[in-house]
């Protein structure tokens, strides 16, 4: 039985032909279909070509720039200087006589007060000097109270020998009556003058006694006050060997150890000194602040002190000397010490006094100042960087001409700032407005003429703002940082 041809297969020679046909349809679809993708590639890079076309036309002839809006605010001027704690008040305890230090009392780093003892130097023969005075003198005070006993004693005879002789005047008196009436003999009238007489000579030997012993007791004081100024010399021989404490305060330095010697001579020389005391009652900053500032500085100006050694605290103070001798930066030296006489920088010495002291604060640590030479409240300010020189007549200069075209320098240039103004398009052009400037901050300036609050001024970039010209268009970079004085736009 035959089968039907539907299910019968083709014959081979049919077979590659179909699929011989089946490969070249499919190539065929390929190659329409990359057509495709070229064609639609191509009209996206026309797209894009046109519309950077048009981009670009579009930004032909304006000056990307910052800009920042003006703005009221508080505005202080700032100068800075670095240099290093110091006490305002600060001593050498020096050596006032040779010898071995036999005692140190403090070590460096210790507080001590008023009048404490420190150190003391070998002072034997200084100390038998003064117990031998003080025994003369209490020997001098005994013979003077003997000198005064015996006083005392001249004086009773004295007394004494005036009572007799008040009888015997009495007597005698008696005696010349009753001899003159003839009751009395010559005997006895003899006899009552002889015995006046005596007690006459008594009390005159008795007030020389009295006056010898007054004498005697003139001279052993007198010998006493030269012993008591004697003693005074053994005295303040016997001290220079104890040093004492002139006042409250830190030891900062102890160049000298128990057992060494010293000696006396000129302060700070070698083994002279024997600690260095500061007072910390009164804590100062001196620091150095170049000369370009020093000019603004003046007495009691508020200050801000910061510490290396304690950063997060700042010290309140004021300032309390202003140094009128430059110093050289390089040696610190005065520049009328100086003989080399060089034109490198130079500095002011300023001292700014802290308000408050804290037991952290030492001498010497390093510190940085910011003094405040001017403050007002409610300016207008600007940032300084939108500030620059400029002629004005530069804008008025056509293409081509010998001023345009000239390098030389702005032949008058003013301080002034770029002004962003719409045209009558509403396009975005600068134009140039002259100001007047007062204080300086960190970062602004203040505005006194000029400008008003609000105005919207060019800041930037600095190369772009020192070719920018009048009526020049502008697009605004979106780009800029914000600024102080306001955001960019």
């Amino acid at each position: 039985m035959a089968r039907p041809i539907s299910d019968s297969k083709p014959p081979g020679n049919l077979r590659s032909l179909l699929r011989v046909h089946l490969n070249v349809e499919k190539t065929q679809g390929f190659y329409a279909l990359m057509k495709k993708v070229l064609l639609i590639a191509l009209a996206v890079l026309v797209a894009a070509g046109l519309v950077v076309v048009m981009v670009v036309r579009q930004q032909a002839g304006y000056t990307k720039v910052y800009t920042a809006t003006l703005t009221r605010e508080d505005l202080s001027t700032v100068v800075s200087g670095t240099g290093q704690i110091k006490p305002k008040n600060y001593v050498n305890v020096g050596a006032n006589a040779m010898g071995r230090i036999t005692h140190l009392y403090v070590s460096e780093g210790e507080k001590v007060h008023r009048g404490e003892m420190v150190a003391t130097i070998e002072n034997v023969q200084q100390e038998a000097n003064v117990n031998g005075q003080e025994a003369a003198i209490a020997s001098a005070k005994t013979d003077i109270n003997a000198y005064i006993a015996a006083e005392k004693t001249a004086q009773a005879n004295v007394e004494h020998a005036q009572a007799d002789l008040e009888q015997k005047q009495l007597d005698w008196n008696r005696a010349q009556a009753l001899y003159k009436d003839g009751i009395d003999s010559k005997q006895q009238y003899d006899a009552a003058k002889a015995a006046y007489d005596l007690d006459v000579a008594d009390v005159a030997q008795a007030l020389a006694q009295l006056n010898q012993a007054r004498a005697n007791t003139d001279s052993a004081r007198g010998r006493l006050h030269t012993q008591e100024a004697d003693l005074k010399v053994n005295e303040d021989l016997f001290n220079r060997t104890i040093a004492v404490a002139p006042f409250d305060g830190i030891v900062t330095n102890e160049p000298l150890r128990e057992g060494e010697m010293v000696v006396t001579g000129i302060q700070n020389t070698e083994g002279s000194t024997l600690m260095t005391l500061a007072d910390m009652s009164v804590v100062t900053a001196e620091v150095k602040v170049d000369e370009t500032d020093i000019v603004n500085v003046q007495l009691g100006q508020p200050a801000e002190v910061t510490v290396d050694a304690l950063p997060n605290k700042v010290f309140k103070g004021h300032v309390t000397l202003v140094g009128d001798q430059a110093l050289l930066r390089s040696t610190g030296v005065a520049t009328s010490q100086s003989t080399t006489g060089t034109e490198e920088a130079k500095d002011f010495k300023v001292v700014v006094t802290l308000d408050e002291i804290s037991d952290e604060l030492r001498p010497g640590l390093s510190c940085t100042a910011k003094i405040t030479t001017a403050h007002k409240t409610n300016v207008l300010a600007m940032p300084i960087q939108a500030l620059t020189m400029h002629d004005p007549a530069a804008d008025n200069a056509k293409p081509g001409s010998v001023q345009a075209a000239s390098n030389t320098p702005k032949s008058n240039p003013v301080q002034g700032v770029f002004v962003v103004n719409k045209d009558d398009h509403g396009r975005l052009r600068a134009r140039f407005v002259a100001v007047t400037t007062g204080i300086t901050g960190a970062t602004d300036i203040e505005v006194l003429s000029g400008l008003g609050n609000g105005d919207e001024i060019v800041t930037g970039p600095y190369k772009t703002l020192r070719d920018l010209k009048g009526g020049m268009l502008l697009k605004r970079d979106k780009s800029a940082p914000l600024t102080q004085s306001g955001s960019s736009s």
